[in-house]
């Protein structure tokens, strides 16, 4: 019942981690796929090489989404190579694993968690709206930090907040052209992000906090994002699914 054949999708921080398995994912289901990376080429290399082995169009295009410039450019190349865009997933982000608390908290950790969370999302997503077919479909992945908070990482918890409020405001916008606008927000994940917290035993203490028991794989995070891109969520819009095994719950 999953079937994207002869869709186009463009995955932001598509080089490894959530972005990879979900650009992966999509190509199984029979999307083509341009992924989006800012430094690692040889990493975005293999992801299209694998994508490519799955029988379906693809290719990588480099930039910084903080700028506006890279971010036009990034829509214009997947548009130009896939011809035209279907999905949108926007992945890229970043996580300071610092912690800081607030009143000791720099401007420039602020500004630059700001730039690559929140204004990454909105350049991304304004291009990608004005190219969008109808009946497109955008998930950008969000976090349980935007839900519930996180001390010590308060400019991280506030960029995911913007991005929920974010999703809920596009989805009206883009209704009338049956556009779907969802969220993904993963807990733990075990990427490269945040692998130094999961180090000697932190695996196991975090485990221990989340009800079912685990910290979630890239591809535990990537099936709910493809599932919203499907017809199957045709009627979903506006919504953050929670995929964090039971540690965070949200009515």
């Amino acid at each position: 019942m999953i079937d994207l054949s002869g869709k186009r999708a463009l995955v932001t921080g598509g080089s490894r981690g959530i972005g990879a398995a979900t650009a992966l994912m999509l190509a199984h289901a029979g999307a083509d796929v341009c992924i989006g990376y800012r430094k690692r080429k040889e990493a975005a290399s293999v992801v299209v090489r694998r994508i490519q082995a799955a029988g379906r169009r693809a290719s990588a295009v480099p930039g910084d989404l903080a700028q506006r410039a890279d971010c036009d450019r990034l829509i214009d190349s997947a548009r130009r190579d896939l011809g035209g865009l279907d999905i949108f997933i926007g992945n890229a982000g970043t996580w300071p694993s610092d912690p800081v608390a607030v009143d000791a908290l720099s401007d420039e950790r602020w500004l630059r968690t700001v730039s690559e969370n929140v204004d990454a999302m909105f350049y991304t997503t304004r291009a990608a709206a004005r190219t969008m077919s109808h009946g497109g479909r955008i998930v950008l992945v969000t976090s349980t930090a935007g839900q519930r908070g996180e001390a010590f990482h308060a400019d991280y918890a506030a960029s995911k907040g913007a991005m929920i409020s974010y999703v809920k405001s596009l989805a009206i916008e883009l209704a009338p052209r049956d556009i779907t606008v969802n969220g993904v927000a993963p807990g733990w994940v075990d990427t490269d992000m945040v692998a130094s917290a999961l180090v000697a035993d932190g695996r196991e203490q975090i485990a221990a906090s989340i009800p079912l028991g685990r910290v979630a794989t890239a591809d535990d995070i990537a099936g709910p994002i493809v599932f919203l891109c499907t017809s199957l969520a045709r009627h979903i819009t506006g919504e953050i699914v929670n995929v964090n095994g039971g540690s965070v719950l949200c009515g």
